[in-house]
């Protein structure tokens, strides 16, 4: 029998523990006729009257000292004090499988480094995009090909808001508090809708492709608090929507990568992503586009994944499963030489055409059906830098969202 720990028994913890304990047949199946057990699972509270209350613990040490304990998963969140905890578990020679993606993007090198040393695996695959298997399949499916973009809808909280915004004509502030009151975002929503969460993911995932370090503190970063009403029927009148998407990819030998929202065409893959599902389209050289849907969090989609990770470290106990990612930093190129085409929106009327193919090239008005007072411009592909000149010379611009 092999033994595991569950550092943290909130929602993705308490996933875990369900899956081992409701699929054992299927678990055991996949090990070849070996059972695989949680012995520990570490969390402050109590859990009176719950199964878990048997094997609950207190104490970290419990776990670090028990040389029985093969796999620790960790769930708890945040990088402290997960990071000594999960360092400690490593160094102890015991595998660990993570959904925290804070704690990958910040310290996954350091963590894979130190699994290599003490002959374990630090595996992440549910740190993004919660139980779609989206990691393994560029780890470990992909490799014959030359990644080039990477782009996704990484965040199910902000898409849920939007989705209600497109179908329902809610507000911002309507939208997000349904979320809350769902149970789709915090009670603080600031590392959701202002992008912050989907930088990390996608930090991870082109950290990945590239097999370098991507320090998501680099990437361009806008989240959705700023989206009105009035967008999505500028949105409307093209037949297109509006998602938050982020993207990791190359042109010209250069990486870029950005979080924002953006207007995606009924032809983008993304455009029928709706709710709180996430969805990864993956660019190849070779396999042209791959498209990875589901549910991008939740307890049990999400405890999938890390025990995707768990089965593949218990088949491999004393080995480092190879993660191509190394310490090396890769540069981000400036969001400033990036190429995007903009919807830029601006007071006044039809008159103002003439003003803005001169500020911005040749494009197209778009009017919509109930705004008043202001008027949309569909600008030509330029880089973001060309954009921020041409529109300091617009009088009166209300806003802009770029074009997927």
């Amino acid at each position: 029998m092999i033994q595991m720990a569950i550092m943290g028994f909130g929602t993705i913890g308490s996933g875990v523990y369900d899956v081992v304990n409701t699929n054992r047949d299927v678990i055991r199946k996949n090990l070849g006729g070996e059972e695989l057990d949680v012995k520990y699972v570490l969390d402050l509270r109590e859990f009176p009257g719950k199964p878990v209350e048997k094997v609950l613990v207190h104490d970290v040490n419990t776990i670090m000292e028990d040389p029985e304990v093969k796999i620790v998963v960790e769930t708890m969140g945040g990088v402290e004090p997960a990071f000594t905890f999960v360092s400690r578990a490593l160094k102890a020679g015991k595998s660990v499988a993570t959904s925290n993606k804070e704690l990958v993007a910040k310290k996954g090198v350091e963590l894979m480094e130190l699994a290599k040393e003490n002959h374990a695996s630090f595996l992440f695959g549910a740190s993004v995009g919660g139980g779609i298997p989206i990691i393994r399949p560029l780890v470990r499916c992909l490799t014959a090909d030359r990644i080039e973009e990477v782009a996704g809808i990484l965040n199910g909280t902000t898409n849920y808001i939007l989705t209600k915004m497109d179908q329902e004509g809610t507000s911002f502030e309507a939208a997000l508090k349904e979320a809350q009151d769902n149970g789709f975002a915090e009670k603080n929503p600031e590392a959701d809708v202002e992008g912050y969460d989907a930088g990390r993911k996608i930090a991870i995932l082109s950290s990945l492709v590239l097999g370098k370090s991507v320090n998501f503190e680099d990437i361009y970063t806008e989240g959705i608090s700023a989206i009105t009403a009035t967008d999505f029927k500028y949105a409307r009148a093209l037949g297109w929507s509006i998602k938050l998407v982020a993207s990791g990819k190359i042109v010209d030998g250069k990486v870029y990568a950005m979080v924002a929202p953006h207007l995606v065409k009924p032809e983008h893959p993304l455009y029928a992503v709706n709710d709180v599902f996430n969805a990864v389209m993956v660019h190849g050289n070779m396999v042209d586009d791959v498209m990875f849907y589901g549910r991008g969090a939740g307890s049990h989609a999400t405890a999938s994944a890390v025990m995707a990770d768990v089965v593949e470290e218990a088949a491999n106990l004393g080995k480092t499963l190879p993660v191509s990612w190394s310490a090396e930093h890769q540069e981000v190129a400036p969001v400033a030489s990036s190429e995007k085409q903009f919807l830029v929106r601006v007071k006044g009327g039809a008159e103002r055409e003439t003003v803005l193919a001169q500020a911005f090239g040749e494009g197209q008005l778009v009017q919509a059906e109930g705004v008043t007072g202001e008027i949309a411009y569909l600008t030509p592909v330029m880089t973001e830098e060309a954009f921020g000149k041409a529109a300091e010379t617009v009088e009166d611009v209300i806003g802009r969202i770029r074009v997927k």
